[in-house]
């Protein structure tokens, strides 16, 4: 029994972007998957229009917290998907890496943070059936 992969989604402020996409991995990924997100200069709150258009697919994250990004949680990670964190995300050696380019949500309103979403779900499933072969 393979153990289950844990994939950590970064982003600087963590608060849009990564948390979006650890709500896809956790509602697509049920239990099959170990999720974490941080960011390596966390904002306060999470993005408020973010929470939103998480609702509108039925994914509640309005109780996420931005978290500081730690050496331990890349560590613990089989999967690192940065998005837009340029150089400050650490490297491990060993670990897969993956830089998705997407825009931020940052100050945008719930129409243009819609398709933001909807390329983290595409890339998420694309994801998961990467990570959990058919059984």
């Amino acid at each position: 029994m393979m153990s289950k992969p844990t994939v950590l989604f970064v982003c600087v402020h963590n608060a849009g972007r990564s948390q979006m996409a650890a709500g896809y991995l956790r509602h697509l990924g049920t239990d099959r998957v170990e999720v974490l997100s941080a960011g390596s200069a966390p904002a306060e709150t999470i993005n408020p229009v973010a929470v939103q258009a998480m609702a509108e697919e039925g994914i509640d994250i309005a109780g996420e917290q931005p978290k500081i990004l730690t050496t331990d949680a890349v560590q613990a990670s089989d999967v690192v998907i940065t998005m837009g964190c340029g150089d400050t995300c650490p490297y491990y050696p060993g670990k897969r890496y993956e830089d998705w380019v997407l825009n931020d949500p940052a100050g945008q309103g719930i129409e243009a943070v819609r398709p933001i979403r909807d390329e983290i779900g595409r890339r998420i499933e694309a994801l998961l059936t990467e990570l959990l072969p058919a059984a």
